[in-house]
């Protein structure tokens, strides 16, 4: 029992420090964008991968700082989660989130201006976060644990569902992108902006889908540590 209460303060501890440190890398980000860059903000299009484009951005660099190790420390909260997982689907859930939280810090690590190392990383996250939180949903099910954990069921579903549109919407051909290239090649804009622009939309909802999964997960982490 005193080495489960360990384990859950320390995942605890390392998801709270991430999940702080990404939020407050895109919050310093978006306000110095607004305050000291050429024109202002906006979530419906503008991109997370342009806030982090070194001479573009005035502050890419608490981007791209909170993104690496905001996310490297989610790693550590998930890595401690999976110890804490009673199924082989919980267990792999976690372990599915640590991979698509290390590609989420290899996105600050590579900024928009090392091109092909950043749309990698971009794409690879955007395929775990859907894989996690499918496998999520699995072990929800499969454990029969969603009324207890209902909140972290429909946050994890919309952040599978917005993941998924991210990825395959492209592949119906609409012309949202020229030549229907995938979202995660659309990343910085050249020329006229419009108002909206689909690949920076889905992006930032599903990003805060995800953190907005996160952030069930650390309650619950919290509850059950009460309870222990």
């Amino acid at each position: 029992m005193e080495k489960k209460q360990r384990l859950i303060k320390l995942a605890l501890g390392f998801g709270l420090i991430g999940l702080l440190g990404l939020l407050l890398g895109l919050i310093i980000s978006i306000i110095g964008y607004d305050a000291f860059g050429d024109e202002c903000f906006g979530l419906t299009n503008h991109t997370m991968s342009e806030l982090g484009n070194y001479g573009h951005s005035p502050f890419a660099v608490a981007l791209n700082g909170g993104l690496f190790f905001g996310s490297l420390c989610l790693v550590l909260f998930c890595l401690y989660s999976l110890q804490l997982s009673r199924s082989i689907t919980g267990a792999m859930s976690f372990l599915c989130l640590a991979v698509s939280c290390m590609t989420l810090a290899g996105i600050g690590l590579f900024p928009v201006n090392v091109y092909h190392l950043h749309v990698f990383m971009l794409k690879w996250f955007f395929i775990f976060g859907c894989i996690s939180t499918l496998v999520y949903l699995v072990n929800q099910t499969l454990t029969l644990s969603a009324g207890n954990g209902r909140w972290g069921w429909i946050t994890a579903l919309l952040s599978c569902i917005s993941f998924g549109i991210f990825l395959f919407l492209p592949l119906f051909g609409l012309d949202f992108t020229e030549g229907n290239r995938p979202f995660y090649h659309e990343m910085v804009l050249e020329g006229v902006r419009p108002t909206l622009w689909w690949p920076a939309l889905l992006q930032w909802i599903s990003l805060g889908c995800f953190l907005l999964w996160l952030a069930v997960l650390l309650f619950e982490r919290l509850r059950s540590l009460e309870q222990s």
